[in-house]
């Protein structure tokens, strides 16, 4: 059986393995205040073309979005979410646990947009009968695989900034949504165009590990009051920033990301030869293709993924997804069962 069910299967990236062998014994301040820390947080400040950012090193993605969010919202605040998005669908409740509502909408393809913003906005006007929206969360790539252009973001930004509220990004996959094909984003533009978003680790070569970023370091004060308080402030930081260094010194990061894309796009193109379509269009490391039940009975004898959403009596759509290190061989086998079945 080989494992197409999610991007975490293995553990690490070479590379970071033998960084933190190398770095081992070297002897270094706790709580995030090492070296390797300093070396990381500058990288990223370069990239992201804001000295001023505020940067954290964090273990996880679910744990990053209960710190930033219940640290961002005040007791009567809510969150607006797509009602695919992550801290709605598969937190267990971490936001709601706070004393946070949030709030979904529905969408097509996993984005919200103004116009899904100004509903929601409209719908809780009764003030101070109804929670009061502050947050806007999105995800790039969404938990379907699409992903934000530019412009798209821009105008969400735009249209938050005008309505008070705060665009916060999980980028649990965003090395994969910056190097799509179709993408034109940058670490740059998303830094200008939301108010805080997190650089995903854990799915993209690292053992664990997300990099928190505050676009505005007037939003992050004490913040680090609220890590320390939520239990995620590791004594032996440099573990994470070892990593999140060696990820993009030299762009590492983007690397991995665009051999996942790659591996997920020879199957999509296998997918559309055989004349099956997708349940949303994606250019990341994440595919939705609709099959026949009886061709997913045959294919799941021998690969690992999730049956998503029943189609009709016949036909479920499946979630596949590639990693830095998936087999190509075993991409290029499931293609020619694909092909077979």
């Amino acid at each position: 059986m080989y494992n197409f069910k999610n991007d975490y299967s293995e553990g690490a990236h070479p590379r970071i393995l033998d960084k933190l062998i190398e770095t081992n014994l070297v002897q270094q301040s706790g709580y995030g205040e090492d070296e390797y820390a300093q070396q990381a947080k500058a990288i990223l400040k370069e990239k992201l073309n804001n000295p001023d950012a505020g940067i954290y090193f964090v273990s996880g993605g679910t744990q990053t979005n209960l710190l930033v969010i219940s640290f961002l919202l005040r007791v009567h605040e809510a969150v607006i979410s797509a009602k695919t998005g992550h801290i709605a669908a598969n937190e267990t409740g971490a936001i709601e646990a706070t004393g946070h509502k949030v709030i979904t909408t529905e969408t097509a393809d996993g984005k919200l947009r103004p116009e899904d913003i100004a509903n929601v906005l409209e719908a809780y006007a009764l003030a101070p009968h109804v929670v009061k929206p502050r947050i806007v969360y999105i995800s790039n790539s969404t938990e379907i695989g699409t992903i934000y252009t530019r412009d798209e973001l821009k105008a969400l930004f735009q249209f938050c900034q005008s309505h008070h509220l705060l665009l916060y990004l999980d980028g649990a996959r965003l090395g994969h949504a910056l190097t799509a094909e179709n993408s034109d984003l940058t670490l740059a533009a998303i830094s200008e165009y939301t108010d805080v978003f997190y650089i995903g680790g854990t799915k993209n070569g690292a053992l664990l590990g997300e990099a928190i970023i505050f676009n505005k370091p007037e939003l992050a004060i004490d913040f680090e009051y609220a890590i320390k308080q939520k239990g995620a402030m590791l004594a032996k930081g440099r573990i994470l920033s070892i990593q999140f260094l060696e990820l993009f010194k030299d762009d590492l990061y983007f690397d991995l990301a665009r051999q996942a894309n790659a591996l997920a796009m020879r199957i999509a193109s296998a997918v559309r030869e055989k004349g099956y379509t997708f349940l949303t269009e994606s250019t990341t490391n994440q595919l939705f293709p609709i099959l026949p039940k009886k061709i997913i009975e045959r294919l799941s004898q021998h690969y690992q993924f999730y049956n998503w959403k029943n189609i009709d009596a016949e036909h479920t759509a499946i979630r596949l997804i590639t990693s830095w290190a998936t087999d190509e061989e075993k991409v290029e086998a499931f293609i020619r069962d694909l092909q077979e079945a």
